[in-house]
């Protein structure tokens, strides 16, 4: 009598993956890992399935982007990268949590993300009182206008102080600023704490300087006049002296980091020195080390091309912490051809389709 045997299917059928079987959840995961840029360009077009859940405004709580991919730029590379942003934006439907941007940015996109958040809420609010639910007071409306609640800008390429001033005011939960390099003054970081009465963490970052004469405390004194509130400071690269560090101390009692590194008008010997030990659990000193700052940490020496912190400072503290970290396909409709927001995003990333 004959064996009979189970046939065997060949090893590359067994190994075949269907991901657009995959559950929604885990599809969401994946997506998230694949970054703004490459989901907007590519990934979403994958499948149904894949677009489905890019189209999910949860997938967008949190965005992060870059101008920068590898060492060129993408809007050299013929992308625009701030209609890829305004897109993004919308796609978050007024639940954006945090918004990161680097090597891009104007004034005009700022004023898109709390033009549209709060656009996308006072909507919400009108379906509401049409249906005589009236469930948010007037006085809540305004608080709750936007939930951004972390703004991250690096390197941007024309956003100055109204334009930031402008945006704060329609971020009242705002809780977490960070700016590197940005050119902006006092009266930004005046409004800002007017504005923003939850902020807690504030990172003002700038390249330093050891050029003679260069000291000025009033981004300082703005930053104790109207951040009472602020847990964590970081001011790579500021020119405040030890006037505008004493303020800081005095209008910020709740601080419990700050981060001085490469603040070369600031001697924390003597009573200053203990005080900031005292007050301050985690504190990073001017000539710390910047090996594990994520930014270009070269300073202005304001000297001869030969000058050296070793001239001065003996003990091993380099002339310059240099960090770097500038981290397609088809052009797509993301070209810089136009600079009209307004389009059809189903024809733009999926063509004419049926669903």
């Amino acid at each position: 009598m004959a064996s009979s045997s189970t046939p065997t299917q060949p090893a590359e059928a067994i190994d075949a993956r269907n991901w657009a079987e995959l559950p929604r959840d885990v599809t969401a995961m994946i997506l998230k890992k694949v970054g703004v840029m490459d989901l907007l360009q590519s990934a979403q077009k994958v499948c149904m399935a894949w677009r489905s859940v890019s189209k999910d405004p949860d997938m967008w709580r949190s965005i992060h982007m870059s101008g920068y991919f590898g060492e060129d730029m993408w809007d050299e590379m013929g992308y625009d990268v701030e209609k890829m942003a305004t897109h993004a934006i919308d796609r978050s439907c007024g639940q954006l949590v945090e918004f990161s941007i680097k090597g891009f940015g104007s004034d005009g996109l700022l004023d898109y993300i709390g033009e549209r958040l709060l656009s996308v809420f006072n909507s919400a609010i009108a379906e509401s009182w049409a249906l005589n639910l009236n469930l948010i007071s007037l006085s809540e409306q305004s608080m709750r206008a936007s939930q951004l609640r972390r703004l991250q800008i690096i390197y941007p390429s024309s956003i100055s102080d109204d334009g930031l001033s402008e945006t704060a005011k329609k971020l009242p939960l705002l809780e977490e600023l960070h700016i590197y390099s940005g050119f902006l003054s006092k009266e930004a970081l005046l409004n800002v704490g007017r504005c923003c009465p939850h902020l807690k963490s504030l990172k003002f970052n700038s390249r330093g300087s050891r050029a003679p004469y260069m000291e000025y405390d009033d981004e300082a004194l703005a930053i104790a006049e109207t951040m009472p509130g602020l847990h964590h400071l970081q001011l790579l690269g500021n020119n405040l002296t030890d006037d505008g560090l004493k303020a800081i101390l005095d209008g910020c009692p709740n601080l419990e980091s700050l981060d001085l590194r490469h603040c070369f008008n600031v001697n924390l010997g003597g009573s200053l020195g203990e005080r900031c030990s005292e007050q301050i659990k985690y504190l990073r000193q001017p000539y710390d080390s910047t090996d594990d700052c994520e930014f270009d940490m070269t300073f202005y020496n304001g000297y001869d091309d030969d000058y050296s912190l070793d001239d001065d400072y003996p003990s091993g503290f380099s002339e310059i912490d240099l960090m770097s970290d500038v981290d397609g396909d088809e052009y797509f409709e993301f070209s810089c051809g136009s600079d009209v927001y307004e389009y059809d995003y189903e024809d733009l990333f999926f063509g004419d389709d049926d669903d």
